[in-house]
């Protein structure tokens, strides 16, 4: 229910006089004081029961874990997720929910029913926006629940990524349904894989209570005082099959999947579709250029 006269739900205004950034380092520090067992159980238990989280897909019991942010960030035991087999299948490079999909159309992207945001804005990078304008997105949304680690969703290797400051508002459907261009606002993460089909990236996108944002194959770590956009070119490129892990949320958030024009083929998606790490979400084009 929207408050008379403002137009959206009361916990939109209350968002928006949170100081976000500030309040999710706080999370983030918080989420790694070292709790004695005794309490850090049973907290990690009411946690559980309160978002559905599955314990017995993690390596480790939850007895092990001294803070929240191991808990959070937890390894699945192998046989937890199938990558799948088919070369050309790209795979979801997450366990989350489909939050919108389809074609880049005149540099925009569907954020939500009646809502889109410029890729421009997304990317902040005028050679790269021309590269994806006309292709595929596929926006997938981390619950608290879902394990938080990012995999990637093709084989190639890491070149270069980019990394872009912003507001961390929620990316709940409070956000996505009430603050405009809210992916091209929040700070993101890009990586950059470079695959024998051309390249294709993958966007991590920063909320309200994620800590930070970590990858493999650097060691930039997202929401940090004083940070500035940087883009950065790895000395050595990071090999990546498809499936292998390229980084983490501690705690859940968003990541959008773009390919350029002609690259891939979409699967039979469905807005709020679960998905899991390793499914196939589409395929690339047999004459996607090598």
């Amino acid at each position: 229910m929207a408050i008379p006269g403002f137009g959206h739900p009361p916990a939109y205004y209350f968002m928006w006089i949170l100081p976000r950034n500030l309040f999710s380092r706080l999370c983030g520090f918080v989420a790694d004081v070292r709790i004695p067992r005794t309490l850090l159980t049973p907290l990690i238990r009411l946690f559980s029961w309160k978002f559905g989280v599955d314990l017995t897909e993690a390596t480790q019991p939850i007895s092990v874990f001294r803070t929240f942010n191991e808990f959070f960030t937890r390894h699945l035991l192998p046989d937890a997720r199938t990558v799948d087999p088919d070369p050309d299948v790209i795979v979801s490079p997450v366990d989350g929910f489909i939050g919108e999909f389809g074609t880049i159309k005149k540099g925009r992207l569907i954020q939500a029913k009646g809502l889109d945001y410029r890729l421009a804005d997304l990317l902040e990078d005028p050679e790269r926006t021309k590269h994806y304008d006309g292709g595929v997105f596929i926006t997938i949304y981390l619950a608290p629940h879902n394990y938080h680690r990012i995999h990637s969703m093709v084989e190639g290797e890491v070149r270069e990524f980019s990394y872009i400051t912003g507001d961390l508002w929620t990316v709940s459907p409070l956000g996505v349904h009430h603050v405009p261009g809210l992916f091209a606002r929040n700070e993101r993460l890009t990586t950059f894989l470079a695959t024998d089909k051309g390249e294709c990236a993958l966007v991590k996108v920063g909320a309200t209570v994620v800590g930070r944002i970590k990858v493999c194959y650097h060691d930039l770590v997202s929401n940090r005082s004083g940070a500035k956009n940087q883009k950065i070119v790895l000395k050595t490129p990071f090999q990546v099959n498809r499936g292998e892990e390229l980084g983490l949320f501690e705690l859940g958030s968003t990541v959008i999947c773009l390919f350029p024009k002609g690259q891939i083929e979409l699967g039979e998606l469905e807005v709020e579709q679960k998905v899991y790490l390793g499914q196939a979400i589409g395929r690339f084009c047999t004459d996607s250029k090598v």
